[in-house]
């Protein structure tokens, strides 16, 4: 289903469901799921989750689950994984309903994602969370989109209606096996092809009085009530609203109808595009290359800046060489990374510009913890040295909090300290 600003109503949210889950037990593992049940712990709990799953979703980021595309808009099911992950940072609400839930089935039984089944049941109460939250993600989009007012509840009616017409152009592809409810559907009894199967072409020509009496077939041929025929009172608003049907029925089939020609129309400039990007990254990287430059692009925007003013930049000093310690190979070692890791990633850095400089006094793995939040685990520009070869990435925030021999809050703040001092001295170069 489409619907404007939206992005999570398509089948591929299945895929992305399914990716967050497993990521999502992997971090909770590590970060003890016995802290759902403390109310002063969700802070600090949510942080490390976030940040867990986010190493756990990168690390997967070659899986065909990951690559799979998650919905008609270009949208990979990695990225729209990661964004609803970082939108849980600011639904405090939806995490606080989660850890409630699990405090309640741990009070029921104790340490319950040990017992069998019960990492199931943690998945279960996680996809709940999301399934909520990707409903008021792509309510608040589809406000910003078309500047009417929308609940998540609204986009669940979207959802149900769009289901009902799959439904219903089932059984309508079908219906000399179906006769008894299509008929019913219909409101009369079938003899010969009814015109109606071969008019009903898309949603907009469903009509409202058939989602109404589909749900009212359903318990009489399925066993299990429709959704307009239940106690529940989550499509109160429809029951009695034919009109409301007919007008959110039609605004599904005119935007799918409007947003169709995105998958024509530009894809035959796609190739193009795609060559004339190529040309552009070869370009910048033998650009960088020949000037052999850090990771510096925090400097990129003050660059200009500068050079207006007439500020020449010092040429950078090399940091001080490191001293080989072989101490510092059992530290690698003890977070999977290689023996040396930690003296050839400090001679790669020793040309780097000012942001290490700037951040000299922090120590190696505070500075690259900062490159990974600035610019993410795999930029480009970052030397071999600093990768982990299991990964090709920099090494993960645990693996760096072993190696600066910290836990990995304490990490975090000073990662975040060093981040804040960037800026600061990056408004005042820039005057």
């Amino acid at each position: 289903m489409r619907l404007p600003g939206t992005r999570y109503q398509e089948p591929g949210w299945e895929e992305v469901r399914k990716l967050l889950g497993q990521c999502s037990l992997a971090a909770l593992r590590t970060c003890d799921p016995a802290r759902l049940r403390d109310p002063e712990a969700r802070d600090g709990l949510l942080a490390d989750y976030v940040e867990l799953t986010g190493e756990r979703l990168r690390q997967a980021r070659r899986s065909p689950r990951a690559v799979a595309a998650g919905n008609s808009y270009g949208d990979t099911v990695l990225e729209l994984a990661l964004g609803l992950l970082y939108e849980l940072q600011a639904r405090r609400a939806d995490w606080d309903a989660f850890c409630t839930a699990a405090a309640a089935e741990h009070a029921r039984i104790e340490a319950f994602w040990r017992e069998a089944g019960g990492e199931a049941l943690l998945r279960k109460k996680l996809n709940d969370m999301y399934a909520v939250l990707r409903d008021k993600v792509d309510a608040d989009h589809y406000q910003a989109a078309c500047g009417r007012p929308c609940s998540a509840n609204r986009i669940y009616a979207y959802r149900m209606l769009d289901t009902a017409y799959g439904e219903i152009a089932r059984l309508f592809a079908d219906w000399e096996q179906h006769r008894a409810q299509v008929g019913a559907v219909l409101g009369r009894e079938l003899h010969g092809t009814p015109i109606e199967v071969r008019q009903l072409r898309s949603i907009a020509d469903c009509r409202a009085e058939w989602v109404m009496r589909w749900s009212g077939t359903l318990e009489s041929f399925t066993g299990s009530p429709g959704p307009l025929h239940t106690r529940s009172k989550r499509f109160a608003s429809l029951k009695t609203a034919p009109d409301k049907i007919c007008e959110m029925l039609r605004e599904i089939g005119e935007y799918e109808a409007l947003s169709s020609n995105q998958d024509r129309d530009w894809l035959r400039d796609r190739d193009d595009a795609a060559l004339w990007m190529e040309d552009y990254w070869r370009v910048l990287q033998e650009s960088e290359e020949a000037s052999t430059p850090g990771p510096d692009r925090i400097l990129e925007a003050c660059e200009d800046a500068l050079d207006a003013g007439g500020v020449a930049e010092p040429e950078p000093e090399p940091l001080e060489a490191p001293v080989h310690d072989p101490q510092l190979d059992v530290l690698a070692a003890a977070v999977s990374l290689p023996p040396g890791y930690i003296q050839a990633a400090g001679e790669a850095e020793q040309r780097a510009g000012w942001v290490a400089r700037e951040l000299a006094g922090d120590g190696l793995a505070v500075r690259l913890a900062v490159y990974a939040k600035l610019l993410g685990p795999g930029d480009d520009s970052y030397p071999d040295a600093w990768r982990d070869p299991a990964s090709g990435e920099l090494p993960t925030m645990q693996q760096l909090a072993g190696l600066a021999q910290v836990s990995l809050p304490t990490l975090r703040k000073r990662r975040d300290a060093a981040i804040a001092r960037l800026e600061t001295a990056t408004m005042r170069r820039t005057g």
